[in-house]
């Protein structure tokens, strides 16, 4: 009779145990039991004059699904960004990507690309000169991941753009995300970033 081999050593097998207890699996199940019953009671239709203003660093936005409206999308953000005539947003980067999507108006996106490494840590590094993206009515632009980007209206009249980023990043640890400087006129709102 042939017994099977053990792949793992005696040294393996004691360090599987541990004198220490915890009651973490249970309380995920108390947890997503919890969550179960308090989504059912999420809206999953948010009238427009539901939908918050703000004033932000980044300029005048309205929250069209935002995690804190606690809707039942749980997974993006989505707000309309007004760009007054001939203005612009601030500059920012998030490590999430962004799609933004035009109404009205027409200008341009600057986008300043990262390189990174991943060494000991990660060591990023962005370009100086931008590239620029023009953009009008009915255009999609695509912002990668952790570029810093501004959006400058070009228009006698305000711009309207959609932007949608996603949470999953910021769920999973990696929440960077900083206004590099403020939009013209909304400096009041601006925290520069620490880095």
């Amino acid at each position: 009779m042939s017994s099977k081999p053990s792949f793992v050593s005696d040294v393996e097998r004691q360090r599987a145990r541990s004198d220490v207890s915890a009651d973490f699996y249970a309380q995920a199940l108390e947890a997503s039991k919890a969550f179960r019953k308090e989504y059912r009671q999420r809206p999953s239709l948010v009238k427009w004059h539901d939908m918050p203003m703000e004033r932000t660093a980044d300029g005048l936005i309205k929250h069209i699904v935002n995690e804190g409206m606690n809707t039942a999308e749980c997974c993006i953000d989505i707000y309309m960004q007004f760009i007054p005539p001939n203005g612009a947003t601030g500059t920012t980067r998030h490590l999430s990507e962004e799609v933004a999507f035009v109404i009205e108006g027409s200008g341009h996106d600057l986008h300043y690309d990262v390189s990174f490494k991943c060494e000991e840590e990660f060591i990023w590094a962005w370009e100086t000169t931008p590239k620029k993206y023009e953009w009008g009515p009915g255009d999609y632009i695509y912002i990668p991941p952790y570029c810093a980007h501004k959006r400058v209206n070009e228009s006698d009249s305000e711009a309207r753009v959609v932007v949608i980023n996603s949470r999953i990043l910021k769920a999973i640890g990696f929440d960077w995300f900083d206004q590099l400087e403020p939009a013209e006129g909304f400096e009041e709102y601006w925290v520069p970033p620490e880095d």
